[in-house]
């Protein structure tokens, strides 16, 4: 194992935390469990990680080995990324082959290396027919760079891509290519869907969204946070109060279901429109450039949010359908334009 590697392995050790170390480590596969348990997992971490890289020399672990470890890392950590989805599509009539995974994998690789000298591809199998891929770039004359990769996370015999948000723009159109060529598509196109969270952007791509989600350390729900106002109520106005309650929790209940609702941090609309007015005068009347504003609503679980609304009082129900339509259109970014 050279520097490069050793140093590689190092600084992939040094970002898992402790209470996650023989976790990672476990699931990296690459040392033994009697090689881990010669370690003192309760020295400092300097020290620690000193250990762990002699045993890899030992072992001559080589690039793909650290990438695997890094890519285990980052599916732990996964919220540490900005995920972009992408589409792909066939030809209209075009036949669905039948995905062979090893072959993908091969084409995949086959096309990045004859486009680019330096490139490193690792991949990692997951449950679910996904698989997750770690693309470090470089160019004709410098070797991949290990620290600022690219993460594909492809499910096999779906349309669907979700690719880690990375500073290389100029890479993304090689790379939808050999998406597109290794899984037998036609085209790629990069959605207006976003977010931190990979799980629940796979939950709404694919329509699951009868499930658990990660949620946020939020303190009382809106919904309960209204219930002390109850106590105080004037007895006369309770039952059109509860009528109108009941009718909120329905409507609320049909649009987001009864269900937790997947996490996403944000919504962002963009509106163009030019001014109109019946008096032909004014300097925005002279206008030829169309007003345009930007409204972003951000919160560690913005679906929850909104579906909180209107039984808090907040707002009327029901929301307006362009805070409702995120899971079913499949995008939190939105261009609102004249017709």
């Amino acid at each position: 194992m050279d520097e490069i590697v050793a140093e590689f392995v190092k600084r992939t050790i040094l970002k898992i935390p402790m209470a996650e170390m023989t976790t990672i480590l476990k699931a990296w596969d690459f040392l033994s469990e009697n090689q881990l348990q010669t370690i003192n997992f309760r020295k400092r971490k300097e020290s620690l990680v000193h250990d762990l890289v002699m045993l890899c020399e030992e072992k001559h672990a080589s690039v793909n080995d650290a990438a695997l470890l890094d890519i285990i890392y980052t599916q732990f950590h996964q919220h540490q990324k900005i995920w972009d989805v992408f589409q792909m599509t066939k030809e209209p009539g075009e036949d669905i082959d039948l995905f062979d995974m090893k072959q993908f994998k091969s084409s995949f690789k086959k096309i990045l290396q004859r486009a680019l000298k330096n490139v490193s591809v690792t991949f990692r199998d997951t449950e679910e027919n996904a698989v997750w891929i770690r693309i470090a770039w470089g160019t004709q004359y410098k070797k991949p760079n290990q620290y600022k990769p690219t993460y594909v996370v492809y499910y096999s015999q779906t349309p669907y891509v979700f690719i880690s948000s990375s500073r290389l723009r100029s890479s993304i159109p090689l790379l939808g290519q050999a998406l597109t060529v290794a899984s037998k598509h036609h085209r790629i196109v990069k959605m207006d869907f976003r977010s931190r969270y990979l799980d629940s952007l796979k939950a709404i791509v694919f329509k699951q969204y009868n499930q658990t989600f990660e949620t946020h350390n939020a303190s009382t729900p809106l919904q309960e946070r209204n219930l002390e106002l109850d106590i105080n109520m004037d007895s006369r106005i309770i039952h059109e109060n509860i009528i109108e309650k009941d009718r909120v929790q329905r409507v609320t209940q049909e649009i987001f279901g009864a269900y937790p609702q997947p996490r996403l941090e944000f919504a962002q609309y963009k509106l163009e429109t030019k001014f109109k007015s019946d008096l032909n005068r004014g300097i925005l009347a002279e206008r030829k450039e169309p007003l345009r504003c930007l409204v972003k609503f951000s919160s560690p679980n913005l679906l929850e949010a909104l579906k909180s609304l209107a039984p808090a009082g907040i707002a009327d129900a029901p929301l307006s359908p362009l805070l409702t339509c995120i899971p079913q259109k499949r995008m939190n970014y939105f261009k609102i334009k004249d017709k």
